[in-house]
């Protein structure tokens, strides 16, 4: 099947100009969604049968840029009717809190009392790089460089933290 001229003489404007509509969108605050809204110019234009098309960067252009405000006004109403729900369901039903039960608190306190307990066990320094890796999210290189140990040392130790753990974890089921 042949493409209609008009639409083919924009697909060759839009081959031609898809680096300037990324830039365009980017440009106008769409960010990581203006390949999204690339594409869906291109499949606006493959599908549709427009008429003959005077200037058909500038109708690119404009194609682009009224998706983009579509996705910002979808997007705003989504958050819209999100924070609406939110109000009108939110906060605890009467008589019922969001806090956990007792025993659950002290259940919650003791495993991480044993937690700690098996962390310590493991020795100082693989305690502390446990904790400041996945606690704190310190990056391994520079937990290296603040102990002035290797990055191999860090990840040694992380892998016998993890696996006394996975065993705690194993034995308390």
């Amino acid at each position: 099947m042949k493409p209609h001229p008009s639409s083919a003489g924009l697909e060759a404007a839009f081959l031609e100009n898809r680096d300037k509509l990324l830039r365009f969108l980017r440009a106008r605050g769409a960010g990581d969604a203006a390949e999204d809204i690339v594409q869906e110019v291109w499949l606006k234009i493959a599908a549709s049968r427009p008429g003959p098309v005077a200037s058909p960067l500038s109708y690119l252009f404009r194609t682009a840029d009224l998706l983009m405000i579509d996705r910002f006004r979808a997007a705003r109403q989504a958050g819209l009717r999100d924070r609406d729900w939110s109000d009108a369901n939110g906060g605890d039903p009467p008589g019922v809190s969001a806090d956990p039960a007792p025993d659950r608190r002290i259940g919650a306190a003791q495993e991480a009392a044993s937690v700690l307990s098996v962390l310590d066990r493991l020795g100082a320094r693989t305690s502390t790089i446990f904790r400041r890796h996945r606690i704190d999210g310190i990056p391994q290189k520079a937990i290296a460089a603040e102990m002035g140990i290797s990055l191999s040392t860090v990840e040694g130790d992380l892998r016998v933290a993890y696996r006394a753990l996975s065993e705690w974890k194993e034995r308390s089921r």
